[in-house]
């Protein structure tokens, strides 16, 4: 129970593993964000998918905008990451103290609440990396702490906790699916006699955990971009077409409210917008933070 090297190697595995992907969270999050049927403003349809977006956001914008609101991004991980993986392995030893008792039911829930303790404390920096990856390069304000202030002064504290329930759930979906099969797939891969306690048999259960995190978490992941995107007002066009673009209360007032929205103006598929770049992010972030974390539990 007081071991710390959880939430330090979590820590430090995770900002390595966002550093070597933040492009890719870029375009997904671009990708995510636009077709909103309900929203004038994000209506068009501007990137075709995931490689047109990350070359049209290098010649239009430049390198730096693929890395737009990596400040927050890592400061997200080093409190998210370091809080999900310390409270998972240290509630797993408190409930079952020998790793060879584990079983799946135990893993699930553990990682369900790590999910939801570290993603609601690690919340306004979230919400930050959302709004500075979805804008595009503008004269003004491009800055962590500036956003900050401007997020608090439009939009106060609960602006900084905004989209705080689909982030909880997402977060619950990912870590309760992620970790346990991580350590579900290493467990089998070194009991079925294929390789030891390796770097291949982390890498193999590593991609197999990012895999079954992107299916599970995209419809949830596109509803927390979209909520946490969205400020206390947006324009939206009235009907009749004749009429001028009026003010409305925010489009999205929870994560069931977007899903069934979303559903109903865009179809079933746009659940799975950026599913591509999600899961190519995934993939890799799962395999650079498991490794990483392996290897730091090898030295000490």
């Amino acid at each position: 129970m007081t071991d710390w090297r959880p939430f330090l190697y979590g820590g430090i595995a995770s900002i390595a593993a966002e550093c070597s992907t933040f492009p890719i969270d870029t375009t997904k999050t671009r990708l995510q964000v636009q077709g909103q049927v309900l929203d004038a403003h994000l209506r068009d349809l501007k990137y075709r998918g995931m490689v047109h977006a990350f070359v049209r956001i290098f010649k239009e914008e430049g390198a730096h905008a693929l890395y737009s609101g990596l400040a927050p991004a890592l400061l997200r991980q080093a409190t998210y990451g370091t809080i999900k993986i310390g409270v998972y392995h240290t509630l797993k030893r408190a409930l079952v103290s020998d790793p060879a008792n584990e079983t799946l039911a135990v893993n699930v829930f553990c990682g369900v609440v790590a999910g939801i303790t570290s993603s609601s404390i690690a919340n306004p920096t979230d919400v930050l990396k959302v709004r500075m990856q979805a804008k595009s390069s503008k004269p003004g304000c491009d800055n962590m702490f500036c956003s900050f202030v401007k997020i608090y002064q439009q939009e106060g504290v609960g602006g900084l906790w905004r989209g705080v329930g689909p982030t909880a759930q997402r977060a619950a979906i990912v870590a309760g699916v992620e970790l346990p099969a991580y350590d579900v797939a290493k467990k089998h891969i070194i009991s079925y006699g294929y390789f030891g306690d390796t770097k291949e048999t982390h890498f193999l259960a590593s991609f197999f955990a990012g895999f079954v995190g992107a299916l599970a978490s995209n419809p949830i992941d596109v509803c927390k971009t979209r909520m946490m995107n969205q400020k206390k007002k947006i324009v939206v066009e009235a009907v009749p077409a004749s009429s001028a673009g009026a003010v409305s209360p925010a489009l999205y007032t929870s994560t069931l409210d977007c899903l069934v929205r979303t559903t109903k103006t865009e179809g079933f598929m746009a659940l799975y917008k950026g599913f591509i770049p999600n899961w190519l992010r995934l993939g890799p972030w799962n395999i650079i933070f498991f490794m990483t974390y392996e290897q730091l539990k090898s030295i000490y």
